[in-house]
């Protein structure tokens, strides 16, 4: 039942998103696209192997500084940038993951959380950073020697097209006998370990799987922004991502991707909705709601954890399948 209403869910996103670009405005929607890839990448982690890291914003963050200092420092075209950027967080997902998957639970996620720090410190320092003002002027340049990436119509396309890949890369990784076992790692590790399975072959596997997918998201977000802050490195970044999943529904396709949308849009928002509450009642407070998005966005996660325990897609899909049994 979940696959019925899923495709038909996937293919109405998939022609909105085709049309989105000519009545909303394209940055907008392409950062919406890299957060619900980087969403993507974490659930492929929590959701279908069931690991909890803290430390993803290592890969996104990581990820733009490479992409970002070999377009602008080495002058290389766009697309070596993303496959620089895309490797590098698989490389540091390597390393990340053969010290944390020593650990399980809480453990496991300290670890991350502190080696994604060790290397926000790393960035903060770093002279081709440019430390707290970020890495500024990256070049959008001439994708394959074709394509022209000023025009943000033409970019947003291209991010489109890497989204549905991995869109279709993940739903083939969750399908396939890889995914079968990573869901057997997560609902019974000792019962996976009977069976025969390296289970931390396969943890491994999955974490170098899911931080290249997140490194390529922050890759293309450093491309088309023109930037990269290290806003995207702290821990903070580790814990929206994680709000995201959770909002959307954990071990759905489409859950981190509602969820990416839904942040997203609060965070733009949060202003207009502040303006709008101090209309309505005169009470000044809600003008400063601009300055406190976490306040608000904290606020819908204790709504979406109470209403919805299996997140948004997750409570849409499992009323779905009751109703047709």
């Amino acid at each position: 039942m979940k696959a019925n209403l899923s495709k038909p869910l996937f293919i109405i996103l998939v022609g909105f998103l085709l049309a989105a670009p000519w009545f909303i405005y394209p940055i907008f929607l392409m950062k919406v696209l890299c957060f619900a890839l980087f969403a993507s990448a974490f659930n492929l982690l929590l959701g279908y192997t069931g690991l909890l890291s803290f430390g993803h914003a290592a890969f996104l963050g990581g990820a733009g500084y490479v992409c970002g200092y070999i377009i602008r420092d080495l002058g290389l075209p766009p697309e070596l940038g993303l496959f620089g950027g895309t490797l590098f967080a698989a490389l540091l997902g390597y390393f990340m993951g053969a010290l944390a998957i020593r650990r399980q639970g809480i453990y496991f996620a300290m670890i991350t959380m502190a080696l994604a720090q060790m290397l926000y410190f790393v960035f903060l320092q770093a002279p081709f950073t440019g430390g707290e003002d970020g890495m500024q002027g990256i070049p959008r340049g001439v994708f394959l020697g074709v394509l022209d990436l000023q025009s943000d119509l033409k970019i947003y396309y291209l991010v489109l097209f890497f989204f549905l890949t991995v869109t279709a890369l993940i739903a083939r990784v969750i399908s396939s006998p890889f995914g079968k076992i990573l869901f057997a790692i997560k609902e019974n590790e000792p019962r996976a370990i009977s069976l025969g399975y390296e289970v931390d072959r396969f943890k491994l596997l999955a974490f170098i799987l899911s931080g290249a997918l997140a490194g390529l998201a922050g890759s293309l977000q450093a491309l088309f922004m023109g930037f990269e802050t290290l806003s995207d490195s702290h821990w903070s970044m580790s814990g929206l991502v994680i709000l995201m999943t959770l909002v959307g529904g954990v071990g759905t396709l489409m859950g981190p991707m509602i969820g990416a949308l839904v942040i997203t849009v609060l965070e733009h928002k949060v202003g207009e909705i502040g303006n709008w509450l101090f209309t309505l009642t005169s009470i000044e407070w809600f003008r400063s709601l601009g300055e406190s998005v976490t306040i608000v966005t904290g606020f819908i996660f204790v709504v979406c954890v109470m209403a919805f325990r299996k997140g948004i897609v997750g409570e849409v899909l499992s009323k779905f399948q009751n109703k047709h049994n």
